[in-house]
């Protein structure tokens, strides 16, 4: 026996003031789920876990919702056209409508679900950021101690270049070193510079590898950006809360590589000291101090341009997997073609370019990437036919996943945008506090 009144015939729906009447047996298979649920409510407690409120005399069951709403959804279930959001109202409104009656985003028209995929990602890092907000904004307990809280308030200020006025003034610090450290890196490679460094080694009888970073303008300045990195790194990580995700993350192992070779080097130099053993060592040496371009990648901590690129690279890891795949078939198909028809049929008149198919694949790429830089290409007609496919292949494989990460692209910097904005709020509000 079901809770609804048996003597009445019809039942009736009031839904945010509109009401709509409905029979008992249309009500048992009603395409609505929640609507139909009524049909089988036992008790009391069933009845208000389904509708807000009811009036078992009239046999009316009231529902706080948006009418329109459901106007549009009754017109969809009873098979009169397809289901469109309702004008004049949130596309993420409407569609909470829909879950709570019992429908999908699958039920919308193509145009719709195209309009809520992309109101869903525009609001995804929303909802997160606010969902951090509440987060940071918990009181916090007893229990939590002011050190606690100082660690927070240090974590944030390093790992967070908005979120205080104190973290923007160590994020510019830290651009000014890494900028400092790339300018000397580079001005060390000119032959002016090495010229000069060389005599003055020669003045003091050095040997060429032997000289020690830190005893040369360069290599002050050079133990002094490493210094400042080092610094900073080890702050981070004492003052991170899992010290294991710390390790982990992309930016951090980076960090490490930057800085690792500057003291694997001077740890080589000790220890090899002035003698033969330096000289084999030279290649290595400046191998690991040129690793100090990784450098560079840090200025993403503080720059939403290299974030957003690295965070487009990682969504859309798949569409570069596949975007590789094309280029290998296209690379295996056409360097096993041009091999042949420019070397393969007649030796007499072969072209020494393509003498192998590993040596086509070069030639094979730069057609594809539309690069062309001159150094190998077909005489023959088949030749030069089949690279002007290639070209015009290259030209619509490369594009085919382009547009995908051009969309996440997007996506990734207004959701990174939208974060930075919100951490200048908080800083507009500490500075006039």
């Amino acid at each position: 026996m079901t809770f609804v009144r048996s003597g009445a015939a019809s039942v009736v729906l009031n839904v945010g003031g509109a009401r709509y009447s409905l029979s008992r047996e249309l009500l048992k298979d009603f395409p609505l789920r929640r609507v139909s649920r009524l049909h089988g409510c036992r008790s009391e407690r069933d009845v208000l876990e389904v509708c807000d409120d009811y009036d078992r005399e009239r046999n009316e069951y009231f529902f706080d919702r948006h009418s329109e709403a459901f106007g549009f959804i009754l017109l969809y279930v009873r098979g009169h056209g397809k289901l469109r959001f309702a004008p004049r109202m949130c596309e993420l409104s409407f569609y909470n409508e829909m879950i709570y009656w019992g429908l999908e985003g699958a039920h919308l028209e193509y145009c719709c679900q195209r309009r809520l995929d992309d109101r869903m990602s525009d609001t995804h890092t929303f909802h997160a950021a606010d969902d951090l907000g509440r987060e940071q904004a918990r009181p916090a307990g007893p229990e939590a101690a002011p050190s606690r809280r100082w660690l927070e308030r240090m974590r944030r200020t390093f790992e967070e270049p908005t979120s205080s006025l104190a973290a923007q003034i160590l994020a510019s610090v830290s651009v000014v070193f890494v900028i400092v450290s790339m300018v000397v890196l580079c001005a060390s490679t000119l032959p002016d510079w090495r010229a000069a460094a060389a005599d003055n080694r020669s003045l003091d009888d050095r040997s060429r590898y032997s000289a020690s970073p830190g005893r040369e303008p360069s290599g002050i300045i050079e133990a002094i950006c490493i210094g400042w990195f080092t610094a900073e790194c080890i702050v981070r990580f004492i003052v991170s809360k899992n010290k294991c995700e710390f390790v982990k993350r992309p930016l951090n192992i980076i960090d490490l590589l930057a800085i690792t070779p500057y003291y694997i080097s001077v740890l080589m130099t000790v220890f090899t000291g002035e003698n033969s053993q330096l000289q084999r060592a030279g290649v290595t040496l400046r191998v690991l101090r040129m690793m100090r371009i990784f450098w560079v990648i840090k200025l993403a901590r503080h720059f939403i341009g290299l974030q957003t690129l690295g965070l487009t690279l990682k969504r859309c890891y798949r569409e570069m997997v596949m975007l590789l795949v094309f280029i290998c078939v296209a690379m295996a198909i056409f360097s096993a073609l041009s091999q042949l028809l420019e070397h393969g049929l007649d030796l007499e008149t072969s072209n020494k370019d393509f003498a192998s198919i590993p040596a086509a694949c070069w030639w094979v790429i730069i057609s594809m990437t539309t690069v062309g830089y001159g150094d190998m290409y077909p005489i023959t007609v088949p030749g030069r036919i089949l690279g002007g496919v290639c070209v015009v292949s290259g030209i619509v494989l490369l594009a085919l996943p382009i547009t995908f990460i051009y969309h996440s692209f997007v996506q990734c910097y207004h959701e990174l945008k939208f974060r930075s904005a919100r951490y200048s709020r908080s800083l507009s509000a500490e500075f006039l506090n």
